[in-house]
Parts: structure tokens; C-alpha cells; sequence
């Protein structure tokens, strides 16, 4: 047996995956330079570690079981390197972190900082929908999670961050008329949603059923992003947060509508389960954010309105 860490990262992220493609996109690599290392692999093995039918990838029983190995092996070289760091005074271990997709736009400010001042920690980061967020932590996988809207069902402490405002969007070329509209013009519009699980898509819908409007019209379409798209393209309409159209609105390439009732106001909130037991790393950030939050809101998120 002659495999290298490499190979057993790369291997480990396929079984996790179930594509190379997937994989490939994780570990910032192509998809050739994935499939050569998995080759590689496979080469010092007699057992097919994975399989392919049509153009599905299936892992092994044999392969789950050195992809188990494999990840006792990686965690193990990583204590290594975090035991010689915090050998040395420097602080050590993973900080881990779900945040809603559009939070993608806010987390890397209050992030930037506190891992260039710490070399020694890795940060391990899940963005995904709010319900996704919301089972990483109460199954306590994540040491914090990023939402703007607060669970009802948990127990939870919070740091606010900053404001979060929903504004009703169209592209340049809708015509509107001047003034502040009617909130009925949201019925006469083509309105994008959000996946089911979204947290815009939750208070969007309670805008909407609270003020006893009818959307006769709408698309379905997964990620901040692809509905941003959709609306640049001139699909339809959609709430969204400002934080992530910033640049579209300033291009021109985006309007808002201004309406009765809008915007949304809600706020990013940085939370954890009450009574969790941090880990030296965890309480560093935490303290990190509770001293530095201002300066970071001032220096990044100026054009905000707090």
C-alpha cells in the first residue's frame, strides 16, 4: 500500500458525495484530477471500492469501509496538527458553522478577521436552506448558526448582528409606476419563490397570507442566487434581501418597487443551544464577535441602514 493523505481526502469526499463531480467542486479541483486520484486509489486495492451504473456512482460496502478508515485517519492527522500549533500558543481545533444561503453574503465579514488571526483553526462552513440550518443544530453538529429568522422550537442564546430588509424586486425594464404602490400589486405580478425551507421564502409567504393576497402566478427555484438570475432575466418579481442585490441595484441592473408594508425588517443573528458547551475555539469566535461586531458592521456593511 503506497496512498497518500490526497488520495484519502479526495476518496473520502466521493463516498460523502456520491459524485466525483460534487467532489471535485468541494476540493476546488477537476474533475479529471478527481477521477485520476480515485484511479490511483483503486489501483492498490484487489476490492472495487466504488462502482458506476448508468450514470450513477455507488460506493462499495467494501468502500464504505475504507472510507470509514480513511476519516479516522485525516481526523487523527489533524489532532496532530493542532496539538504541535497549540504546542506552540497558538489556538487550535475546527470552528463549525450552518448558514441560511443568503447569510453567504454577511458571514465571511465577521469570519476574515478572526481566522487570520487564528492559523491554527480550521473552519468547517455549511450553507444551505433554514431548515437544513435549524437540524445541524439542534442534532449540535454546528457550534453556531447564522439565520434571520429565530427558531420557535428550539432553546437558544443569540448575538444580533445586523439588520436584514426584503424589498420586492423586478429588473430595469419592468414598468412601474411612480410613487409608493399598492400592496395588491403583488397580484398582478409573476412572483419568484424560494425551495421550500428557505427562511425568504417563510416571511415572504407570511406577507403575503397576512395581508390576504393572491399570487396567481409564481416559479419555484432553489438558492438566492438562481432566483436573482431569474429576475435579472425577466421571469418575474420576487422579495429578497437587499444584502445580496446590492451590487444588481447600483449596476441599474435591478429596481425595487416600493410598496405599503415593505420592506421586511427582521435581523442576522448569530445563535447557538442554550447551554452548549464550547470548545476553546468556539468561546475565542464568540468573544471575537462580541467585541468586534460594531467595527466589522461599520467598516463593511456601512451602506446599511442600522
Amino acid at each position: 500500500m503506497n496512498y497518500t493523505l490526497h488520495q484519502l481526502h479526495v476518496f473520502l469526499k466521493i463516498t460523502q458525495n456520491k459524485s466525483i463531480t460534487k467532489a471535485a467542486m468541494e476540493l476546488h479541483l477537476t474533475q479529471p484530477a478527481v477521477s485520476i486520484q480515485l484511479k490511483n486509489f483503486q489501483d492498490q486495492f484487489d476490492v472495487p471500492l466504488t462502482e458506476v451504473i448508468g450514470r450513477k456512482l455507488y460506493v462499495t460496502d467494501f468502500g464504505e469501509e475504507i472510507a470509514i478508515a480513511a476519516e479516522k485517519i485525516l481526523n487523527e492527522v489533524h489532532a496532530i496538527n493542532y496539538k504541535t500549533m497549540a504546542f506552540k500558543g497558538q489556538l487550535t481545533g475546527r470552528l463549525k458553522i450552518s448558514v441560511v444561503s443568503t447569510g453567504k453574503y454577511v458571514i465571511p465579514y465577521f469570519l476574515s478577521d478572526f481566522l487570520k488571526q487564528n492559523q491554527g483553526v480550521e473552519l468547517i462552513l455549511d450553507v444551505t436552506n433554514k431548515t437544513k440550518v435549524l437540524k445541524n443544530l439542534e442534532k449540535n453538529e454546528v457550534d453556531f448558526s447564522l439565520v434571520s429568522v429565530l427558531p420557535e422550537t428550539l432553546q437558544i442564546e443569540k448575538v444580533e448582528l445586523m439588520p436584514n430588509s426584503l424589498f420586492l424586486i423586478a429588473n430595469s425594464d419592468q414598468k412601474i409606476e411612480k410613487g409608493i404602490q399598492d400592496k395588491k400589486i403583488i397580484e398582478t405580478l409573476p412572483i419568484i419563490y424560494r425551495e421550500q425551507g428557505s427562511g425568504t421564502r417563510y416571511v415572504m409567504e407570511k406577507f403575503i397570507e397576512n395581508n390576504q393576497l393572491t399570487v396567481p402566478k409564481k416559479m419555484v427555484l432553489t438558492g438566492n442566487e438562481a432566483v436573482k438570475q431569474a429576475v435579472l432575466a425577466g421571469l418575474g418579481c420576487s422579495i429578497m434581501p437587499l444584502i445580496g442585490i446590492k451590487n444588481e441595484l447600483n449596476n441599474g441592473d435591478l429596481q425595487i418597487i416600493p410598496v405599503k408594508g415593505l420592506p421586511i425588517q427582521s435581523n442576522w443573528n448569530l445563535i447557538w443551544l442554550k447551554g452548549k458547551k464550547f470548545s476553546p475555539v468556539a468561546s475565542a469566535y464568540l468573544k471575537f464577535i462580541q467585541e468586534e461586531k460594531i467595527r466589522i458592521i461599520q467598516q463593511k456593511f456601512n451602506w446599511i441602514k442600522q
